[in-house]
């Protein structure tokens, strides 16, 4: 009977290691897909980037869109662009006049969290290039 409650026991403790472990995964990628959108509001709404470039705030989708654009790779970038172009093409339809931002510290500080959003999976990629050549 002992040995039959330890076997039980110790499954159910490869079973919680499993499901902490698991748990700590969902939990992360959740953090990640949460906070890209933030830092991107941050920078681009609440900082002013977009007055700063002469762009209009971004709403919700925009966020999104954006920040997605920004961190996936060149293939996702070409499938946002073509359902920006098929689903919602009056998005191209205003003028913009774009120019550079002034030197401030605040515009300082959106484009590198901007930069800190495009730069980070870019990293990872090199690094397993890096690898795979030794």
């Amino acid at each position: 009977m002992s040995s039959r409650i330890g076997a039980v026991l110790r499954i159910l403790g490869i079973g919680a290691l499993v499901a902490g472990g698991l748990a700590v995964a969902v939990i992360a990628l959740l953090a990640v897909l949460l906070i890209g959108p933030v830092i991107f509001w941050l920078a681009w709404n609440v900082l002013d980037l977009a007055s700063a470039v002469g762009l209009p705030e971004l709403g919700f989708w925009g966020i999104v869109l954006a920040t997605l654009f920004l961190v996936i790779g060149w293939l996702g970038k070409v499938v946002i662009t073509a359902v920006v172009f098929l689903v919602e093409p009056s998005w191209f339809d205003g003028a913009a006049e774009v120019q550079w931002p002034e030197p401030t510290f605040r515009n300082f500080v959106a484009v590198v969290l901007l930069a800190l959003l495009a730069s980070r999976p870019h990293a990872h990629a090199h690094e397993r290039r890096r690898a795979s050549r030794a």
